[in-house]
């Protein structure tokens, strides 16, 4: 009998201690850092460097995927159609993929024409505490985090467009 009241006791204290380090995790589409100024990086990748503060002035839609990534992929469509419907909204897609020969051959194969880099560091995107893809954040023209999306996402869904078409009506 004291053997079973101290495995339920050990098994009561593991889940209470699992449930609050998993209350600290930062998956939400509301992030601790939300309203706050989106963290610059800069990334050159083929000879050409990306400044995330060059975008300032423009809604950024930061995109952190990777072509191994399922999710990611079934987002794509939908993230370069949303790409053709809103061109004054920058979609800036970090990959974090190693092997660059494979990355450039699906962007090739794959007609992405969005802007992207490869970012195999992952120093990027672990400055916003993303390491599961995909991760997207909507960055507004002062270069503040408005939003975090998690997952695969319908990029052309009415909610998601209306959403982006609000930020970039804004001042």
């Amino acid at each position: 009998m004291n053997v079973s009241r101290h495995a339920l006791s050990f098994l009561t204290i593991s889940a209470l201690a699992s449930l609050l380090a998993l209350s600290g995790c930062n998956r939400g589409s509301l992030p601790r850092n939300i309203g706050q100024m989106a963290p610059d990086f800069s990334i050159t990748d083929n000879g050409h460097t990306v400044r995330l503060s060059q975008f300032r002035g423009q809604v950024v839609l930061l995109n952190f995927w990777a072509t191994w990534c399922p999710p990611c992929l079934e987002e794509l469509p939908s993230l370069l159609d949303l790409h053709h419907r809103m061109p004054q909204m920058v979609i800036l897609a970090v990959s974090v993929d190693t092997d660059a020969d494979a990355y450039h051959a699906f962007l090739r194969d794959n007609h992405v024409d969005l802007l992207d880099v490869r970012d195999p560091s992952q120093k990027s995107n672990h400055l916003y505490g993303t390491v599961q893809f995909p991760e997207t954040y909507v960055i507004d023209k002062s270069g503040h985090l408005r939003r975090k999306f998690v997952g695969a996402q319908d990029w052309i869904s009415p909610s998601i467009l209306r959403y982006l078409t609000s930020i970039s009506a804004q001042k």
